[in-house]
């Protein structure tokens, strides 16, 4: 009771002394000031005079910020070492009691048991944690409880942390001698009453400032009321002397404005009859310069024509260059590789021969060794003889007979490699000769099984006119060339001719008939020669293919006539050069 005396008085000597502040400062400030500042002040001293739970010994050193005790927190035994509940959980137990936090406390055993409970440095918190204390003494497990029953008895003991915790030895001891002081109420309730005055005092000299500097306001506010009082004045004397000045700009603007008025009325005229002149002259040069700009058009038209044509013929004239090099490299080595298969065929031939004139040999000796060998009559030494050497004779012929087989299979191979090589020659001249083959020549490429669109719109072209005949013969083109690629259509019959089978076209069949009967028998001829060509020259593929064509002969150009062609050119166009 005397302690809450003590602090009521404590409160209202502060109250007062803030309050005559406050009064003394409201009359230079303002009414709207007061009851804000001392709202503040109020709020100040609720949280620093919060009255505290009484206790039984207003002496007691407890340590602060307030703790609390827990011992016999249940734990087991684990993995070697002793476990127990978290923090965090034991913190769901106490939430009743609001503390801040509870440190489980441990050794290199784990879990100690104990626990320490902190619950902040205010009265608040002191009053959560007498009752946090007084809740476990009325449940019989305070702190003389736990030294009365020890471990005898199951259950957590409670209480506040005084002096007496702080020096036990331990983990409890050491944990509270680390992170609180000892303090009595009274040293908390001094602390505070500092806090408090110092509250006081650094609020009285806020206050003091804000006098001062609403004083300094006023200054100004009068100095500058005076100013504008005087530049008001000076405003409404210079207003007078510029509506005077505007009066008489008026005056003469308006007779200015008449004397040009009337001239401008002069000079209207006058540029009327310009005008005309000038557009009649405009319509002129805008004639001139439509033509101008037509003729510069054309120019640039054709100058843009020219340079693209020079740069392709640049272009075409190094490709050729770089093409008849390539052929000139082409034909050298092709006709230096013909004359070496052309040798091994001669040899070929002549080892032909000389077999079979050595099987002759071999077959007759073969006779006489026969005849010898059934002779009658005794056998002499003579004719023995002349058995045994017909006998190693033909050995001899025969082992000559087998080098000539392994000479004529090698002859053969490289023959065979000749022609592939041949073939191969065949080609590449072929892929030449599409990239360099300008115009229509005696000799060029032509791809068998193809339409011609050429010939078809000609063809189309006798029955219709010039653009119709095109859009039919484009139609035609397309349509046969995708009939004709077709594997399952095969409108072909077999007849033997000088005993070989060959393929013919089947004029039975009804797509033919149709395109004979609509489009005549012109056309019918250049799709069935592209038939027979696809089945001649590509049957499965059922594709166009390149190859080398004599057109004046209408037949397929042989090696020689390509290189000959090709050599021609290369020729010419190195004199043009």
């Amino acid at each position: 009771f005397s302690f809450r005396i003590r602090k009521e008085r404590a409160c209202s000597k502060s109250e007062q002394n803030i309050e005559s502040l406050f009064q003394q400062h409201a009359t230079g400030v303002g009414s709207a000031a007061y009851p804000q500042g001392r709202d503040e002040v109020a709020r100040q001293l609720q949280l620093i005079a919060m009255e505290p739970q009484a206790v039984q010994n207003r002496d007691d050193l407890f340590v602060w910020p307030w703790m609390g005790v827990l011992v016999n927190v249940p734990t087991e035994w684990k993995n070697g070492r002793h476990v127990g509940e978290s923090g965090n959980r034991l913190k769901e137990k106490l939430s009743c009691f609001c503390p801040q936090k509870v440190i489980p406390l441990w050794n290199y055993r784990g879990h100690t048991g104990n626990a320490i409970v902190e619950f902040g440095k205010d009265w608040t918190a002191f009053n959560n944690a007498l009752a946090f204390e007084n809740h476990f003494e009325s449940e019989g497990y305070g702190k003389l409880d736990w030294k009365a029953y020890k471990h005898r008895r199951p259950g957590m003991f409670g209480w506040v942390a005084r002096s007496d915790d702080q020096k036990y030895p331990g983990p409890i001891g050491d944990y509270l001698h680390k992170n609180g002081d000892l303090k009595t109420i009274a040293d908390v309730e001094n602390e505070e009453a500092r806090k408090t005055n110092k509250l006081v005092a650094n609020l009285a000299s806020q206050i003091e400032v804000k006098r001062r500097h609403v004083e300094e306001l006023e200054c100004k506010y009068n100095e500058t009321t005076t100013s504008l009082d005087m530049i008001m004045e000076q405003k409404d004397q210079l207003l007078r002397a510029y509506n005077e000045e505007i009066h008489k700009m008026q005056q003469l603007a308006r007779r200015h404005s008449q004397r040009i008025i009337d001239e401008n009325q002069k000079l209207r005229s006058e540029l009327e009859s310009k005008m005309q002149n000038l557009d009649l002259r405009s319509k002129q040069l805008d004639e001139l310069v439509a033509r101008s700009e037509s003729d510069r058009r054309n120019l640039e038209h054709e100058k843009e024509k020219n340079g693209v044509k020079t740069k392709h013929l640049k272009m075409a004239t190094l490709v050729q260059q770089r093409a008849d090099e390539n052929v000139l490299k082409l034909v050298e080595k092709h006709k230096l590789e013909k004359q070496v298969a052309l040798d091994k065929i001669i040899k070929l031939e002549q080892q032909l021969d000389a077999k079979q004139k050595l099987e002759l040999e071999i077959k007759q000796l073969q006779g006489k060794l026969e005849v010898m060998k059934h002779m009658p009559g005794e056998e002499d030494s003579e004719s023995k003889k002349r058995i045994d050497e017909l006998s190693e004779e033909l050995q001899d012929k025969y082992d000559e007979m087998d080098a000539m087989e392994s000479l004529y299979h090698t002859l053969l191979i490289k023959e065979r490699k000749s022609n592939d090589e041949l073939q191969d020659a065949r080609k590449k001249l072929i892929d030449g000769l599409q990239t360099i083959t300008t115009g229509r020549a005696n000799i060029g490429i032509k791809r068998m099984g193809e339409l011609d669109l050429k010939s078809l719109a000609i063809a189309c072209g006798r029955k219709l006119s010039k653009e119709d005949a095109e859009v039919t013969a484009a139609i035609l083109c397309s349509k046969w060339e995708a009939d004709i690629k077709k594997p399952e259509w095969h409108p072909f019959r077999v007849v033997m001719v000088n005993g070989k089978k060959r393929e013919l076209i089947s004029e039975d069949d009804a797509k033919l008939q149709t395109l004979r009967e609509e489009y005549g028998e012109e056309v019918y001829s250049l799709v069935t020669k592209a038939l027979l060509e696809v089945n001649e020259y590509n049957p499965h593929g059922r594709y166009a293919v390149p190859e080398l064509w004599n057109y004046k002969e209408g037949r397929k150009a042989t090696l020689k006539e390509a290189l000959q062609h090709v050599l021609k050119q290369w020729r010419t166009h190195k004199r043009k050069r």
